[in-house]
């Protein structure tokens, strides 16, 4: 499930947060290949959906990074993105698993079982990493709550291959496929609604903020 996981504020983070961070970006972003090229290769829409969880992850915490020093306007046009590319990734996994679902592909479940087994150690390590800060700030904590979900969504994927070998039937996989690509798109529009408040906010407060007026040359 694709999260919006946001990282703490500039001012005074634990020390050792950000390399943290910095790990968990990339154990992400590898995952993301290995699951894409996976899921093209067995026909999993939930490794599809899976993998696409991984990129989104790596984005948030990407822009995140990006705009820790600057202002709430561009904080809030980052998750603005964030959410918007969120819920496009749910509208793919949905427009994939009714491909999958007309053109009566059956997925093979054992490339299922030991990918989802390996995004399941990927995620479980980064959430074992960022265990110590879980009881730091709201986002401290969400990143941590971030990372143990998705081991809960790997879970569902490897469910979702035993479902498929035991049955013979893609049911499993898209059903899987499913939830997680309305988890994303409703997670992308929430994330949109409240970077819309932020910007606004932002601007509101940007016009409020009086300008020291500028000194005139002397003549």
């Amino acid at each position: 499930m694709a999260c919006s996981c946001s990282v703490p504020e500039p001012q005074g983070p634990a020390p050792g947060f950000r390399k943290a961070l910095w790990i968990a970006l990339w154990v992400n972003l590898a995952m993301f290949f290995v699951e894409g090229l996976a899921s093209l290769q067995s026909g999993s829409v939930a490794l599809m959906a899976d993998a696409i969880d991984f990129f989104g992850d790596s984005a948030n915490y990407l822009l995140s990074l990006s705009v820790l020093s600057m202002g709430m306007l561009w904080r809030g046009r980052a998750a603005l993105v964030k959410g918007l590319t969120m819920a496009t990734f749910g509208l793919v996994v949905w427009g994939r698993a009714i491909w999958v679902l007309q053109s009566g592909v059956t997925p093979e479940p054992l490339t299922m079982g030991i990918v989802g087994l390996l995004a399941l150690a990927a995620n479980v390590g980064v959430a074992v990493m960022l265990f110590k800060f879980r009881e730091g700030d709201s986002d401290m904590r969400s990143v941590w709550l971030c990372s143990r979900n998705d081991a809960v969504g790997n879970l569902a994927v490897m469910g979702a291959a035993l479902g498929v070998f035991g049955t013979g039937s893609a049911w499993p996989d898209l059903i899987v496929a499913g939830i997680m690509g309305t988890l994303a798109l409703t997670a992308g529009i929430s994330v949109v609604r409240h970077a819309r408040s932020d910007i606004a906010n932002a601007r509101a407060v940007n016009r409020l903020t009086p300008r020291t007026p500028r000194q005139s040359s002397p003549e």
